[in-house]
């Protein structure tokens, strides 16, 4: 029996429909575990890396890293905290303020963001397969790497949750061997204060790690939405949280500290920790494998069910067959591996201006939804209507649209980019501050427009019975 028909079995029938009762179970302690995998990774370090590449000096670096993994992570975890409640995938309730179908606009945002996570987890851990297979063809590592991700999706929600917790074994012991060996080989002392402490590299800190974690809030509720209705929601938080931010922390400070030693890490990820881990560097490859594999299975799994909230928006459907999902799920995996294999070999530059462009896209966003649950409509849903572009929310919410649309432009003339600076940013020395800014005055600003909203429901609708003859409120 499958976990759509009573939640007993290893295989998951459910996509964006509401989890029924019935079916919830696990415990918070779950997010622990899947966030700590999903951050404890080589795309982490290279985050961490990137800090210092871009003029950042080491503690500065690490100190500012940790602030933009504690705001972020705040905020990221807030959205895993709507899971339980609601029951549904993350962006199925953003049609609560964006409409039903103005959702649509972030999800075209979302799907790119995981195709591009996607495509540089497979390109590191192919070469890290190959590695460990001893062969050289990168192609051979990237397709048997997306195999497994498309099985492992495909399962579904259980099987994910799985793969967490033996990935957050695994990590912990590789990166715990991998730091003794940094320690052991190099004067980890003389990374530190190699360059003049600067605020805009401070910030710049900041903002890659809070653009890191920021990213995870498209989909952060997706992967608690099984837990049972009365699930503590501060505990679903902290679960959260903790795992998230502090793993990524961890994995940051390293990617600081090797790239500060002037480490050959940049030029070469994986052999990097395969060498310095010597004798050890099997497990080190598997770990960069499992790591990279809980996450890549959270971006094909949230990004067929972003595809799917696409389409449903304009087809009325909440629900799909297994073999749609299950082709879905293998066209979303295809795609991320053709986008591997031509991947360019400027990695880092690419990444770093891929995370920057994320954290601007999604940080209004993020206060758009998080000010409506948490404020507007205090946790109160009509459910059937998200599903109904002539129901309560509408087909598109002109004033959430407006608000997402209004926190992106704000942030021009505070960004600090490769290819533009903004004049405020030149004045604050080349402090990049677009995204605090975006997310206090997007969701001040949605806050005073939509606070006597007449689409907030009396109370929770979980059906169609009793609707309170709300539907079309949510033109305006």
């Amino acid at each position: 029996m499958g976990a759509g028909a009573g939640g007993k079995g290893i295989s998951e029938t459910r996509t964006i429909d509401r989890i029924p009762e019935n079916e919830r179970h696990g415990l918070p302690r779950d997010q622990f575990t899947l966030w700590f995998a999903a951050n404890l990774q080589i795309t982490a370090v290279v985050d961490g890396a990137l800090a210092v590449v871009f003029g950042a000096e080491a503690l500065t670096a690490i100190i500012g890293l940790a602030v933009g993994n504690l705001f972020g992570g705040i905020v990221m975890a807030l959205h895993s905290a709507q899971g339980p409640r609601l029951g549904l995938p993350q962006m199925i309730s953003s049609r609560a303020q964006f409409g039903v179908k103005g959702a649509t606009l972030p999800l075209l945002l979302v799907i790119l963001m995981y195709l591009g996570f996607s495509a540089t987890g497979t390109v590191l851990s192919g070469q890290a397969i190959n590695l460990l297979l001893g062969v050289e063809n990168p192609a051979i590592g990237m397709i048997v790497f997306g195999a497994a991700t498309a099985i492992i999706a495909i399962f579904g929600y259980r099987v994910i949750h799985l793969i967490g917790r033996v990935a957050t074994v695994i990590s912990i012991l590789g990166f715990g061997y991998l730091a003794w060996q940094l320690f052991r080989q190099h004067d980890v002392s003389s990374a530190f204060g190699q360059q003049p402490a600067t605020m805009a590299s401070f910030l710049f800190s900041v903002a890659l790690s809070a653009g890191w974690q920021l990213t995870f809030a498209p989909y952060v509720a997706d992967y608690s939405r099984y837990l049972p209705s009365g699930t503590s929601p501060v505990r679903t938080f902290f679960c959260t949280f903790l795992g998230s931010a502090m793993a990524a922390q961890i994995a940051m400070s390293f990617g600081v500290l090797v790239a500060a030693l002037g480490a050959k890490f940049l030029s070469n990820q994986v052999g990097f920790l395969g060498a310095l881990a010597g004798h050890g560097a099997p497990l080190v490859y598997l770990v960069i494998a499992s790591g990279k594999l809980t996450v890549n299975c959270l971006n094909a799994y949230g990004g067929f069910m972003a595809l799917l909230t696409t389409v449903t928006a304009f087809n009325r459907q909440s629900r799909v067959s297994p073999l749609a999902r299950a082709l879905c799920i293998l066209g979303f995996v295809g795609l991320s591996l053709v986008i591997a294999l031509l991947a360019s070999a400027n990695f880092l530059s690419i990444f770093k201006n891929f995370m920057l462009l994320l954290l601007a896209v999604f940080t209004p966003w993020s206060a758009v939804n998080l000010v409506d649950y948490y404020l507007i409509s205090k946790e109160k849903v009509d459910v059937p209507a998200l599903y109904d572009p002539a129901g309560r929310y509408g087909a598109y919410n002109r004033t959430a649209l407006g608000c997402y649309l209004f926190g992106i432009l704000i942030q021009i003339p505070f960004l600090n980019q490769p290819l533009y600076e903004g004049p405020i940013a030149s004045m604050l020395g080349g402090a990049d501050i677009s995204w605090i800014v975006s997310l206090v005055v997007t969701g001040l600003l949605y806050y005073l427009i939509k606070r006597n909203s007449p689409a907030v429901p009396e109370r929770m609708i979980l059906d169609g019975v009793n609707r309170e003859g709300a539907d079309g409120l949510a033109q305006s």
